[in-house]
């Protein structure tokens, strides 16, 4: 449970944070927690609440929102995932999200670094004993260089061999982020999830995630807009949802379907506020940074 202090220099942060998004004019929305379905993610289960599901990010209706014509909109509000306990997990916990209509993820990491200084307000972090620069360029590693670089194959022949997620996790992320912080971007087409293929190169996605100190703080795309490949997508997650016995988040979420329809280009991000948080009060455990962990209930 965080002292009056703690809580204090929590909502300074993400006061911080707000004024942020606020200079840029953005608009800071609140959508529904609990939902009738949600997007289809195989590795992640839900959180029922009567006969809906808490939200496991807000990106579907915020996407919808885009596709009304908002142009430029955060958000910073609970998400729930079932079993995710940790030192990094707890099944309730904080995301900021924002999306920004006519950019790519190029300019989404330019944004999303500068949003990370400028809320720091410092030069350095401290993890496990190892000052972190935040002072630019900060570095760009594609996916498949680190394959290479750090678990000895490539991310195609990991992709090939179905070994992709244990490699990124067991060998690749605990490397990522020590002497600066890393976005490890252009990921196969194969783990794309909600990113558009990149043009230039069909078989990678326009997808990053933001490592500092081997810790994962942010996963962001340029939005896949077509719905019938998303619609694709989302049918193979289901096929993996029900292999894995996790058969959780009720129908095809059409009405987002319909919506990506009317989506122009834009790019998305999902950031791990807590995580965040617990790099900057340099603590080990996403607990020690909450009003009130698990265990303090």
């Amino acid at each position: 449970m965080l002292s009056p202090e703690g809580l204090q220099q929590r909502a300074r942060i993400v006061e911080k944070i707000r004024d942020f998004f606020q200079r840029r004019k953005y608009i800071e929305v609140n959508t529904p927690v609990r939902l009738p379905e949600l997007i289809p993610e195989a590795e992640i289960a839900p959180l029922c609440s009567e006969s809906r599901f808490l939200q496991t990010s807000p990106e579907l209706c915020m996407k919808r929102l885009l596709a009304q014509g908002c142009s430029q909109i955060f958000q910073i509000c609970p998400c729930f995932r079932k079993g995710e306990q940790g030192r990094l997990h707890q099944e309730e916990f904080t995301l900021l999200e924002w999306y920004h209509s006519g950019w790519c993820y190029i300019e989404l990491m330019e944004e999303c670094e500068q949003m990370l200084r400028q809320v720091a307000e410092r030069k350095t972090l401290c993890r496990a004993g190892k000052k972190i620069s935040l002072s630019g360029p900060w570095q760009r590693l594609p996916v498949n260089d680190a394959f290479c670089r750090y678990a000895g194959v490539s991310a195609q022949e990991a992709i090939r061999t179905g070994t992709f997620d244990q490699l990124l996790v067991e060998k690749i992320e605990p490397e990522l982020g020590w002497e600066t912080p890393v976005f490890l971007y252009d990921y196969p087409l194969e783990a794309a999830s909600l990113a558009r293929p990149k043009p230039e190169n069909p078989e990678l996605a326009e997808r990053f995630e933001l490592y500092i100190g081997g810790i994962e703080l942010a996963n962001g795309f340029s939005e896949l807009t077509d719905s019938l490949v998303q619609r694709h997508r989302f049918e193979e997650e289901m096929k993996k949802a029900e292999k894995y016995g996790n058969s959780r988040t009720g129908q095809m979420p059409e009405k987002f379907l319909a919506a990506l329809e009317k989506l122009q280009d834009c790019a998305g991000i999902a950031f791990g506020l807590d995580r965040f948080i617990m790099l900057l009060f340099e603590q080990d455990s996403i607990a020690d940074i909450l009003p009130f962990s698990e265990a303090d209930l």
